[in-house]
């Protein structure tokens, strides 16, 4: 992640980033789906864009069932943003928080699936000339992309120093996950198996 200071925008950033691990993990999507990534990824880099401000002040997620519940009440318009910012924050916080997630009182597949189906009520719901088939896509490769944002995530905490490497550590040891191995081997922090220590 040292790139973010030389790269000239966010955006650029995650562009590199995403079409990296995209390529990296064979995952096809198509070039307005990655435009619609690169920009949720920048626009969730500001935290207080994931998370509103509760009535303390604090900032609080909304729980996903409330969204969906709420987008259910809603006229199409308001439906429509709802069930986007349900698929948005349902993508990034299971590709980017899934440690916690899994610690939580739902799991990473809940996430995937009210995202997943969110997307998929969108896709029906936006106008044919719009980004119906980029909430389409979205939609039909939830997962996959659940595990190109993990990715993301696990490269730049290795990148912010020995803290963020040890979580992607330990997670790895945890879980098994080939592609936590490979961010940590690419960061030289691990051998690749088969090499000896």
């Amino acid at each position: 992640m040292s790139q973010l200071v030389t790269s000239p925008s966010l955006k650029e950033f995650f562009k590199t980033l995403l079409e990296e691990v995209i390529r990296r993990q064979k995952v096809a999507v198509a070039e307005t789906t990655e435009f619609y990534l690169v920009n949720l990824l920048a626009e969730f880099a500001s935290s207080d864009k994931l998370f509103s401000k509760g009535e303390d002040g604090r900032s609080e997620q909304e729980p996903l069932a409330v969204l969906y519940h709420r987008s259910l009440q809603q006229q199409r318009d308001e439906r429509i943003r709802t069930l986007r910012r349900l698929g948005d924050v349902s993508l990034y916080q299971a590709g980017f928080f899934s440690g916690a997630l899994r610690e939580g009182p739902v799991g990473q597949d809940y996430y995937i699936q009210m995202g997943g189906a969110a997307y998929g009520q969108l896709a029906d719901l936006a106008p044919a000339a719009g980004f119906a088939a980029v909430y389409r896509e979205l939609s039909a490769r939830f997962r996959a992309l659940v595990e190109v944002l993990g990715e993301i995530a696990a490269r730049g905490l290795v990148s912010n120093g020995p803290s963020g490497a040890l979580k992607v550590y330990e997670s790895w040891v945890r879980t098994g996950d080939d592609r936590l191995e490979r961010v940590l081997v690419d960061a030289g922090l691990v051998c690749p198996k088969g090499m000896p220590n």
